[in-house]
């Protein structure tokens, strides 16, 4: 049985995320700190002049998170112990001291804040984070929104890490594609890729001790980095202008060939997705 602490935040997938964890036989989840939703995306969008294609995406987005998690996270049993913080709080030392009194076997993260050296120096080698993007190709945020942008659809995918004080920087321990169907669009790929991603972190939390050190990528690995910021009307504008001129369809025809020039690291303990 492992004792873990799950580090999160507060949107549905997040919500979905640490119940479904929670249901795993093996895995007690002794507390998930769940940060707030300040400074969210769609809270900064709102503010902001001439965000028409952004708030759509975004509601967009929103309906579909409902769409693939609601029932779940409705009718399954929480046992993830949920705790309430504002964002950023993870790194106050009341929640550091709480955590290292937990004392859990490891801490996992995925969708909290930036995490700072002193929780990090506290459960070194086994401080586990999820980036949902391909890293070291994509890396900050949104790096699974950019990849679709760009046409690019081979990096779409999850990072699995020892977490470190970089973003998205952290020794890699496993890596999946996103699995894409004709007619595909944005959102579903994103939340089809989570409840993936879900599957192989609770692997991954269950096999710890089976998992082997990956040989890295090489330092100049192209790497492409984005900031909120950078989420612009133009944007989504080339993104939905990609899917209907047959990005998908494009790309299922030429998946392998792309995925070949795009390797991934594949833990043997966990295996190929």
């Amino acid at each position: 049985m492992k004792r873990i602490v799950i580090l999160t935040g507060s949107d549905l997938r997040h919500t979905f995320f640490r119940k479904y964890i929670a249901k795993e036989s093996n895995i007690e989840v002794v507390a998930s700190f769940c940060e707030g939703m300040e400074r969210c995306m769609p809270s900064v969008v709102e503010k902001e002049a001439d965000n028409v294609l952004r708030k759509i995406h975004l509601t967009a987005r929103e309906q579909s998170e409902r769409d693939f998690f609601g029932s779940f996270v409705e009718n399954v049993t929480d046992n993830s112990n949920p705790v309430s913080l504002n964002r950023g709080e993870i790194n106050s030392q009341r929640c550091i001291d709480r955590i290292i009194e937990i004392g859990p076997d490891l801490l996992i993260a995925y969708g909290c804040s930036l995490v700072k050296d002193p929780l990090i120096n506290a459960f070194k080698g086994s401080f586990l984070n999820v980036h949902l993007g391909l890293s070291p190709y994509y890396r900050g945020s949104g790096t699974n929104y950019w990849p679709l942008v760009n046409g690019e659809p081979e990096y779409v995918g999850a990072t699995f890490m020892y977490i470190n004080a970089g973003i998205d920087t952290g020794e890699i321990i496993h890596q999946i594609r996103a699995r894409f169907v004709w007619g595909d669009m944005p959102v579903c790929i994103g939340n089809r890729l989570i409840i993936e991603m879900a599957k192989v972190y609770r692997d991954i939390i269950v096999n710890f001790e089976r998992l082997k050190k990956m040989k890295q990528f090489k330092e100049h690995t192209t790497e492409k980095y984005y900031e909120k910021k950078d989420f612009s009307e133009k944007s989504v504008e080339t993104l939905y202008k990609n899917f209907k001129e047959g990005l998908m369809e494009k790309y299922i025809y030429e998946e392998r060939e792309r995925c070949n020039k795009a390797s991934i690291i594949i833990n043997p303990a966990i295996g190929a997705y």
